[in-house]
């Protein structure tokens, strides 16, 4: 009897890999210039600090999809494929993101102020729910399909994205302001410690100016122990006392006695 049983095998990965080349050449080859263009210009105005917002993915897109898409806008915007004068810039904008991205402190850096803008937004949500007595029962006979729905739409979507914005801004303007002061702190310690080092620099040179006239001060000092006190050229030296005359050359004053 023959063997009827199915022989097909799974696709390698290498293959799959290379389906997935030959199908992004052949997308690339019917990609008009005026495409790649539009691309650059959208990178380009794209808000720097989302990187989210650079490869156009939802803040929810796996690691795979980071990668997938970087490489597939990374290849429309490339500087040998297009001509727009800054193409080599907005290539370099797609590979910055992609590298924040994949870092993992750096991604969760930003989920953290996406879920910050998340909270706020439904906090928001909730208080219009309250106000909306229609609204606020939908919400609950639906056991929370209500809010993920109004969470899927793109009106909530558009001002996550706002919200992020705002919440990114305004953490990167902390940011640089405390690197404002840690710069201005280390740039007073430097000059205090530039004004202590020419401090000593100063007292080293006196004490070494003092020791190189030690030996001319002790020379004057035993020259002034030997013949006494030197008189300076232009000063008047007081007149010596006599105790005695022995050439009798004064007269004395005769003494009266009584």
């Amino acid at each position: 009897m023959g063997d009827n049983s199915d022989t097909t095998t799974a696709p390698s990965p290498a293959k799959i890999a290379a389906q997935e080349d030959a199908l992004l050449k052949q997308f690339f080859a019917e990609v008009s210039e005026v495409e790649r263009d539009n691309e650059v210009n959208r990178i380009l105005s794209c808000f720097k600090l989302n990187p989210f917002d650079y490869l156009n993915l939802s803040f929810n897109s796996s690691i795979d999809e980071v990668k997938r898409q970087y490489r597939k806008l990374s290849l429309l915007v490339h500087p040998d494929k297009c001509k727009h004068p800054q193409a080599k810039e907005a290539f370099g904008a797609l590979a910055k993101a992609q590298q924040l991205l994949l870092d993992p402190q750096e991604r969760d850096y930003i989920l953290n102020q996406v879920n910050a803008a998340k909270e706020e937004l439904r906090a928001k949500w909730k208080k219009q729910l309250k106000k909306d007595t229609a609204s606020k029962l939908k919400s609950l006979v639906s056991e929370g399909k209500f809010d993920q729905e109004h969470e899927q739409s793109e009106e909530f979507q558009h001002k996550l994205k706002l919200k992020v914005k705002e919440i990114l801004t305004d953490q990167e303007w902390r940011r640089r302001k405390m690197a404002m002061r840690i710069s201005e702190e280390e740039g007073r310690l430097k000059k205090d410690e530039e004004e202590t080092k020419e401090l000593w620099k100063r007292k080293r040179e006196h004490e070494e100016q003092w020791e190189g006239t030690r030996e001319k001060r002790v020379s004057s000092w035993r020259d002034f122990m030997k013949g006494g006190k030197k008189v300076k050229k232009g000063e008047i030296r007081p007149p010596k006392l006599k105790t005695e005359d022995p050439n009798k050359s004064y007269v004395q004053r005769p003494v009266k006695r009584g």
